[in-house]
């Protein structure tokens, strides 16, 4: 085959799909069985609508929620808000990576479900990758994408740095409703050791999604005593919690989220979405990077496949146009996420930050792209 992706998330399935649209033979590794739920924001800034609208996955298809305001609560309760310059949409990711998903099989991608790599080797003499799958099938692939998330068995065996050290976070997700929550606004509320984003996606529904530390969980025991004890003491989570109708027992949590920074090729892989880097969800713009990532990275590889570029300079542009469009906007992620980083300077930021309109919009354009 031409192309090979590693995980089905975002940047997987529509990186995917751009180059079985451009007529190269493409597959996609997934461990599990689409639909299924991810722990993610669920918010999506409106620069990656004309991307898909070229690969023909108008999202409007979808009713998402609208959402043109933003609100940043201290852990007392205090309130900043904001208009969103470019503005963006709200969709599951249970129902947005279906989507990608149909769109792709119909784009002719082979997709192999539920399934595991177990080892992937560059084949110097004959330019290629062979990848070996947990239940013993090989396959080779001229280019290999990294696709897969956060964090997976794969960082170890390509031992990349940022895996060798845990991480102290966790991220925890619910879907709920709640009656009057405004739809066309995404709220971060900060508490001590974290923060919350709560914003509409489909049908009427909220995701509500949060950062915290293990540290914080571990003090408390379990999930449902951190809530009460630590989040509930902000004054807005403490009326999400009391007035919400929470949709699935069980929230899905994620463990060892690392905002380290990493390379976008290892080991002659192109690496796109948070593979390839994670920005704070604070920043609340992963989404949009994971798409703008697979834009780059099909380009790169569609100009190697066709005989344009070879492969040292297929991983040359990419890793620039990477740097280029994403390094800055994880340096500042990583920078204001340290201001938030306890509840005294929470206050003082968002205290500070009402009074400063400016440096609110300048942080926002720090964090989001333009349309591509």
């Amino acid at each position: 085959m031409d192309v090979l992706f590693i995980g089905g998330g975002l940047a997987g399935l529509t990186a995917a799909l751009d180059l079985a649209r451009r007529g190269h033979r493409v597959a996609l590794v997934e461990r599990k069985q689409y639909p299924f739920h991810k722990v993610c924001g669920e918010y999506v800034s409106n620069e990656v609508l004309p991307y898909l609208r070229r690969l023909g996955a108008d999202p409007a298809a979808l009713q998402p929620a609208n959402i043109q305001e933003f609100w940043l609560s201290s852990p007392r309760g205090r309130l900043l808000t904001a208009p969103l310059d470019l503005g963006g949409f709200g969709v599951s990711r249970y129902v947005l990576d279906e989507f990608l998903y149909q769109r792709a099989l119909a784009a002719g991608v082979t997709f192999y479900l539920p399934a595991t790599v177990a080892d992937v080797t560059f084949d110097p003499a004959r330019d290629q990758h062979q990848v070996t799958l947990a239940d013993g099938r090989q396959l080779t692939a001229r280019v290999v994408l990294g696709t897969y998330g956060k964090r997976a068995n794969l960082d170890r065996q390509l031992q990349r740095p940022f895996f060798q050290q845990r991480s102290p976070y966790l991220g925890v997700k619910y879907h709920l409703r709640l009656p009057g929550f405004p739809r066309h606004v995404i709220a971060l509320h900060n508490f001590a050791d974290g923060y919350a984003g709560i914003s509409a996606i489909e049908d009427d529904k909220l995701c509500f999604c949060y950062l915290t530390t293990r540290r914080q969980l571990k003090a408390h025991g379990t999930i449902a005593a951190m809530e009460a004890q630590v989040l509930q003491q902000n004054p807005w989570l403490r009326e999400i919690f009391s007035q919400a109708e929470f949709l699935y027992p069980q929230p899905e949590v994620i463990n060892e989220i690392s905002f380290a920074p990493k390379q976008p090729v290892e080991q002659h892989m192109l690496m796109a979405g948070d593979a390839a880097g994670l920005i704070t969800p604070l920043c609340g713009n992963g989404m949009a990077m994971a798409l703008h990532g697979a834009a780059l990275a099909a380009a790169a590889a569609h100009d190697f496949l066709r005989g344009t570029t070879g492969r040292p300079a297929m991983e040359m542009a990419y890793a620039c146009a990477w740097q280029a469009q994403f390094g800055a906007r994880l340096r500042v992620g990583r920078a204001v996420q340290g201001l938030f980083g306890g509840p005294v300077m929470s206050e003082l930021v968002v205290g500070g930050l009402r009074h400063w309109p400016a440096a609110v919009q300048l942080l926002m354009r720090r964090t989001h792209g333009q349309a591509f």
